[in-house]
């Protein structure tokens, strides 16, 4: 079975057009194994090590960028801080839990976007980020 999901992401890499290494393999089968999700370059790090992956956390943040550069990731900003990875491509828009750190997904068809700004000249735009920000309620 762990052969057959290793073949299915050195696949996936190969799609982007990235070579799949040993270290890209591993690091791609723990981040796409539990379907979408966010994380940070840390959390990934942190899954490595506990499934005995020997990288350090700048190659894991190396690969990620790499991820994104080959558009099977996405990057959301969402503090000055921290960066959180999306394994979800997709359009979509997230709610972001202040204190807890925790990023949701909400689905595109639930916001609605109109008046956006003519870009600049010469460009375009790729899409739009919407990140809205939660807190428990005051009692």
């Amino acid at each position: 079975m762990m052969a057959q999901a290793s073949g299915e992401v050195e696949a996936k890499l190969r799609r982007s057009g990235l070579r799949p290494t040993r270290q890209r393999v591993a690091l791609a089968a723990l981040l796409f194994a539990k379907g979408d999700r966010h994380l940070t370059v840390e959390e990934l790090h942190e899954e490595a090590v506990a499934a005995d992956v020997p990288v350090s956390l700048a190659t894991v943040y190396n690969t990620l960028h790499q991820f994104t550069e080959a558009g099977m990731i996405r990057v959301l900003a969402v503090e000055s801080n921290k960066t959180y990875f999306d394994t979800n491509v997709s359009d979509h828009h997230h709610f972001f839990v202040e204190g807890r750190n925790e990023v949701l997904d909400i689905p595109v068809s639930n916001i609605e976007i109109g008046n956006l700004p003519a870009p600049p000249e010469g460009m375009e735009i790729s899409h739009v980020d919407v990140v809205i920000r939660l807190r428990p309620k005051a009692d």
